[in-house]
């Protein structure tokens, strides 16, 4: 059984002291491609030089709503040097992390609108899909991206377990990725969200280092635990974990063109 972590932060600082070894963990329980996601421009070059030492890592680049800087002037040089970054390396798939956070800032909104729709302007300038981090903001990042098209579409990633916006992304064709939260004891409808989501739209992710999942919730999560997300949705679908990992390694391979 081979499993794909759609996304992960790998450069992040808590694997700064084993990080080769968790890449062999990794690849030792069968988790045989990982998409390190960029969420600013030095975490998007770090996961670049990543994906660049493994064949089997690939990166997306991108500013976060929750990395903008404060003034839109500096939000165009970081901008302009995504762009740059993400065309001039073939290994970077998809422009993202990228979205609207209004539960850690809700003072600059205006800003992260613009780097919102700057950067789903950049993906399709150079032909990518989009992943997509929304939070306490469904009917803006909705509204975008009717109002904004992108032409590949893309992943809304650690997706929030909303019906409206779940409901809303399935019809603008768009990739759900289910992370930890889905195996949360508490999580009162995750399977009710897992079933909205038909097989060929879903993907599975650790976000690792955060949101580790059942039963290793408090601990530091890592791309070996992707396996307890795909337990999960086989779980709620009453399928086999194997065609659950067939299916989410498919399907991530389609939508950022490995």
């Amino acid at each position: 059984m081979e499993l794909f972590d759609s996304h992960a932060h790998l450069d992040d600082e808590k694997f700064g002291q084993d990080r080769q070894q968790v890449i062999q963990k990794m690849k030792e329980t069968g988790v045989t491609k990982i998409i390190s996601a960029g969420y600013s421009l030095e975490a998007s070059k770090k996961a670049i030089e990543l994906a660049k030492q493994y064949d089997f890592i690939y990166a997306t680049c991108g500013i976060s709503p929750n990395d903008i800087p404060q003034t839109e002037e500096e939000l165009w040089i970081m901008l302009n040097e995504i762009e740059f970054i993400a065309k001039n390396n073939k290994k970077v798939v998809a422009i993202g992390e990228i979205g609207l956070d209004y539960h850690w800032n809700k003072e600059n909104k205006c800003l992260q609108k613009l780097a919102f729709k700057e950067q789903i302007k950049i993906a399709n300038k150079l032909n990518l899909p989009i992943v997509i981090h929304t939070r306490e903001a469904v009917m803006d990042t909705i509204q975008i991206l009717n109002e904004n098209q992108v032409a590949l579409k893309g992943v809304f990633h650690c997706c929030p377990l909303n019906r409206e916006l779940v409901k809303e992304a399935l019809k603008l064709e768009f990739y759900i990725s289910f992370a930890g939260p889905v195996t949360f004891k508490n999580s009162k409808n995750a399977e009710e969200i897992i079933c909205m989501v038909p097989n060929e739209k879903i993907l599975i992710e650790t976000d690792s280092p955060y949101l580790s999942p059942e039963p290793l919730r408090g601990k530091r999560n890592d791309p070996s635990n992707v396996k307890y997300i795909a337990q999960k949705i086989a779980s709620v679908k009453q399928m086999d974990i194997e065609q659950i990992a067939k299916i989410t390694y498919q399907n991530a391979e389609k939508i950022f063109n490995i």
